[in-house]
């Protein structure tokens, strides 16, 4: 939501101090837009093109930004951008593979113990992305120590998206397995399942997001004496502008044999064929029309004020100061699922109503045998058939109302913080040591659902915590400095996650939900750091880390009964208990100014880290042993650069390991996201002294997203975007 051209700087801090805003786990964030003081007397313009492979389109990229001071006592600045991207990504997707799932003479009578895919799908999803964004800041400074800051950021983005996919679902009730299928281990890697669902889908939306947030910041600096005071407002807004806008499904179906084989693993596509002719509308009859009109508004508000007196000597600053953020929710669905007769023909609604794939190079780099080609509904055919004024007054049902929720979160907190410097031993030491107190009152109220009635629900929390943290940084020579950490951090769950709430879906035997019972966890972490400076520009660094979680949140899958649906598979979040996340880091960063000219402009940065993990938790019955979701134990990333006169050029890689991506559950394989690098690049060169010309690319090298199910030859996804290259020009006056 936030332009990049709008952003002056970011600060990462990975070891926190007492007085940043709690939150986080990995550290801390500071983003910061330009202010006029900053700029000067300026107009920065900048025009680029954003140009997809997988679209073969170019969308254009509108950046004016304006600053102007009066004498150092006031200035403004005011900025405006248009920002398009046409996006592409052809997907393979499984929703995992299921154990024992054919066991019975009626289903084919599998040995047990063995796994098979559930639904999948080739789909290609498509999305048109706009975005209008303004900016104003303003700052007076009637004297040296006193200074006003106001900042308004107002953007709105609009994304138009537009899937086609083929849902084919061997785990449907009534299917049957076929004899002659293969296995390998505990794997069915081929076979040919009967009463097959095949299911050609279209689904369409226009998602907008508004944000407005206004920040008003005023300090005062006397002698040894600081004061800042800061009051921020901002909301934002995410919603379906109408109900034909508002997440369309439209669904046709048949029913047929399929044949498949795996065997190849997850790198390829797998066979996946029927004799049924999946281009012919003749053999399609209706499925449930569903649209899901979506109403998400959010606010928050935040006051802060700090202190602080420079003592000098041992002890260098004492600080201390108070904050308050209030946080809102209000979180609007339901569903329309209109059903035709049972066997109703696609054909019934004229040939408006459909269309082959408006694609003919599905993931036409990645081998396999699988339908590329097939019917598609049309969106708009489906609406203004089966949609109308009646059904869209239609009071909620049990299901919608199960999906709406409201979450307020109101945190006051208070910290302490002393800086501290020294020479010990001839060695100068500086750092930090500090307290923080945070005290939460969060709610979160919607409906509980009990068979078709519904009846409302709140769930308030109160916790009261204590977070210390001590920094210390010691100058060991001139080029040598060594660094270490403690502290105790709080990350909160997502409100999404935390809210009571089920929504199931309209295709598949699964649900999505919240845990009103979700906790905040808490972890202790230790951060130690050496860092050799051994020329101007060059450095080698080193750390070690080690983070005790408690009640860490993770996923969960379980099956739970739905009224009229029967067994689902819910996915929510719990506190998975506690785990230990430790490793090792590296880096290295020259620029290479001991070579003749021009090669002197060179230069290099690495950086590798190594994480383990301690952890013992279950998916269901599953156990998962020292794996959390989302953490690779290997990543590195490598730059090659030269900047020099008026041409600066980078290229990069950046990879990482394979990482737990699903739990998965007692019947249900875990998943996990294979190994992935891409290689990223760009060029600049300053025509003028104030016009530059570049150019970027990302993922030069056509890398491709695997997942697959715990076994190399459980398929899973396969995601490909494309290349992105980015063209533009920019002139400062």
């Amino acid at each position: 939501m936030l332009p990049a051209e709008f952003v002056a700087n970011i600060d990462v801090v990975k070891t926190p101090t007492s007085d940043m805003t709690e939150g986080a786990l990995g550290g801390n964030i500071d983003v910061r837009t330009f202010r006029p003081f900053d700029v000067g007397n300026k107009v920065t313009a900048n025009l680029r093109g954003t140009y997809t492979t997988q679209t073969e389109k170019v969308k254009p990229n509108a950046t004016l930004i304006g600053s102007h001071t009066f004498g150092d006592s006031f200035g403004i600045l005011v900025g405006a951008q248009y920002w398009g991207k046409a996006v592409r990504n052809d997907r393979f997707m499984n929703f995992g593979w299921n154990k024992d799932k054919y066991l019975t003479d009626a289903q084919g009578k599998l040995p047990a113990g063995l796994y098979t895919p559930t639904r999948t799908r080739p789909t290609i999803e498509t999305e048109d992305r706009k975005r209008i964004s303004g900016i104003v800041s303003a700052q007076w400074r009637p004297t040296p120590e006193l200074e006003t800051s106001l900042d308004v950021l107002a953007t709105r983005l609009d994304v138009a998206y537009d899937e086609f996919g083929m849902d084919i679902y061997p785990d449907d009730p009534g299917t049957v397995i076929q004899p002659g299928y293969k296995i390998s281990g505990t794997t069915v890697t081929g076979a040919t399942i009967n009463n097959v669902r095949f299911m050609a889908s279209r689904e369409y939306s226009l998602n907008r997001h508004d944000l407005l947030t206004i920040g008003l910041k005023q300090s005062w600096n006397h002698d040894r004496f600081h004061v800042t005071a800061n009051l921020n407002w901002s909301s934002a807004h995410s919603f379906h502008p109408s109900n034909a806008e508002g997440t369309v499904r439209s669904r046709a179906f048949l029913t047929a044999p399929l044949t498949y084989d795996a065997s190849g693993g997850y790198k390829v596509l797998p066979t996946l064929t029927t004799p049924v002719d999946l281009t012919n509308p003749a053999n399609y009859k209706l499925y449930t029309f569903n649209i899901a009109p979506k109403n998400s508004k959010d606010w928050d508000k935040f006051a802060r004020l700090d202190t602080a007196y420079d003592v000098g000597g041992f002890l260098r600053k004492v600080a201390v100061g108070a904050e308050y953020h209030w946080r809102k929710r209000d979180y609007w669905r339901r569903d329309y699922n209109i059903t035709p007769a049972a066997g109703t023909p696609l054909t019934s609604l004229g040939a408006g109503a459909y269309q082959q794939l408006p694609y003919d190079d599905f993931l036409s780099g990645v081998s396999g045998n699988l339908p590329r080609t097939f019917l598609v509904p049309v969106t708009a055919g489906y609406y203004n058939a089966l949609f109308n004024d009646t059904i869209a007054n239609a009071p909620l049902t049990a299901g919608d109302k199960a999906s709406l929720f409201k979450t307020t979160e109101k945190t006051a907190s208070a910290y302490a913080r002393l800086d501290y410097g020294t020479m010990l031993g001839g060695v100068d030491i500086l750092g930090n040591v500090g307290i923080r107190y945070v005290h939460t009152d969060q709610n979160a109220t919607g409906y509980l659902r009990t068979g078709n009635n519904t009846s409302p629900v709140a769930y308030p929390k109160t916790f009261n915590d204590w977070l210390p943290s001590f920094n210390l940084k010691a100058e060991l020579t001139s080029t040598l400095v060594a660094r270490f950490a403690a502290s105790r951090v709080l990350t909160r769950p997502n409100v999404t996650d935390s809210a009571p709430r089920i929504t199931v879906s309209t295709d598949a035997p699964t649900a999505g939900g919240g845990n009103p019972q979700l906790l905040p966890f808490l972890a202790t972490q230790f951060d130690g750091g050496l860092e050799w400076y051994f020329n101007p520009r060059g450095a080698l660094t080193g750390a070690v880390f080690y983070k005790a979680m408690d009640d860490y949140i993770t996923a969960q899958n379980v099956n739970i009964d739905i009224p009229g649906r029967g067994t689902v598979l819910l996915s929510t979040q719990v506190n998975g208990g506690n785990a230990k996340v430790y490793g090792v880091e590296a880096g290295y960063n020259q620029v290479f100014t001991f070579l003749p000219a021009p090669f002197d402009g060179l230069g290099m940065q690495a950086s590798y880290t190594h994480t383990s993990v301690k952890a013992n938790y279950t998916a269901g019955a599953r156990p998962i042993v020292d794996q959390l979701i989302g953490l690779s134990k290997n990543s590195f990333n490598v730059v090659g650069f030269y900047e020099k006169g008026p041409l600066a050029t980078r290229l990069s890689y950046v990879w990482r390991d394979r990482y737990l991506s699903g739990t998965g559950s007692t019947t249900q394989a875990p998943s996990y996201t294979a190994p992935f690098g891409t290689l990223d690049g760009s060029i600049s060169y300053k025509l003028l002294p104030n016009v530059q010309l570049s150019v970027e690319a990302i993922n030069l090298s056509g890398a491709k997203l695997y997942t697959y199910n715990d076994d190399p030859n459980r398929f899973g996804e396969i995601n490909y975007y494309g290349r992105t290259f980015l063209f533009g020009v920019r002139a400062e006056f």
